[in-house]
């Protein structure tokens, strides 16, 4: 069940992540965040109503408040690191580092919460994590340049240590620690739409777009969330961290963009993986 939930977290994710990367051509990247933060916040405050959670224990031990804020905090620097890098126009560069996120949560689980894996399930969790570097596309046949290197880097300490503070917060609600989270990232969104004064265009033409992203990308972490609760901390995390296979092979069907040869190998790493970690 766990890893059912973590590769269904990684689809929608990869989803997301490609229809934001659609309208991100069209429309400026801070207007459909923040339209989408404001969206993944309205969809987690309705399904806390729905489902009670308003209830859960905020502070303390189980509480959801610092995790969640920490999550949101995190995962925000991790996305403005990664947005600066992609402008750099070195994306062979920063999207395969920045996928390597999953080795933060996953050394938290195997080192600090002792999770215990076999011979097997190790290398089907190394072949999963480097599956999702390699399908990036990574290109290194002009260099490393530091400036690019160094927001990469960022971006994957920003996603790693978020991906840990929501698995701390997920053992109390995962609902409520996602929800929190949402709120924490909508408040700068909110600053510089503000500043901004507009949503440069984006209009009812994009409203279903715009709600597929929010929605889904919540749903992710929502069910990540849950996941990480339901089994192996370690093999969720790497599970989860599959979403540039989603968004490649989207890519690839809609809008006709050629692979390249490593990033062949690179879905076969990560087909590989999921194997061997289902199997063992």
């Amino acid at each position: 069940m766990a890893s059912l939930l973590a590769l269904l977290s990684s689809a929608l994710w990869g989803s997301a992540d490609y229809q934001a990367g659609n309208l991100s051509k069209k429309f400026p990247a801070i207007a459909v965040l923040g339209t989408t933060q404001a969206i993944g916040l309205i969809t987690g405050l309705f399904l806390v109503a729905v489902n009670g959670e308003w209830n859960a224990r905020a502070f303390g031990t189980g509480g959801y408040f610092w995790p969640g804020l920490f999550a949101g905090l995190f995962g925000y620097a991790g996305l403005m690191c990664l947005y600066a890098g992609l402008s750099t126009g070195r994306m062979g560069v920063v999207s395969p580092i920045s996928a390597l996120s999953a080795l933060l949560p996953f050394a938290y689980a195997v080192f600090i919460k002792d999770n215990k894996l076999s011979t097997l399930v190790l290398i089907g969790a190394f072949l999963a994590i480097a599956g999702g570097f390699f399908t990036s596309g990574p290109e290194v046949s002009q260099g490393l340049p530091i400036k690019p290197l160094l927001l990469a880097l960022g971006a994957a300490l920003g996603f790693g240590s978020a991906l840990i503070a929501m698995a701390i917060g997920s053992e109390g609600s995962a609902l409520a620690t996602m929800t929190m989270m949402r709120a924490t990232t909508f408040i700068p969104s909110l600053v510089l739409l503000t500043k901004y004064r507009n949503i440069a265009g984006l209009g009812k033409k994009e409203l279903p777009s715009l709600l597929f992203i929010g929605i889904a990308d919540f749903l992710a972490n929502l069910l990540l969330g849950v996941a990480t609760t339901k089994g192996i901390l370690a093999l969720a995390m790497v599970l989860g961290a599959l979403y540039p296979v989603a968004t490649v092979l989207l890519a690839f069907h809609f809008l006709k963009e050629r692979l390249h040869k490593v990033q062949y190998f690179g879905i076969a790493c990560a087909v590989a993986g999921v194997a061997i970690i289902s199997t063992f």
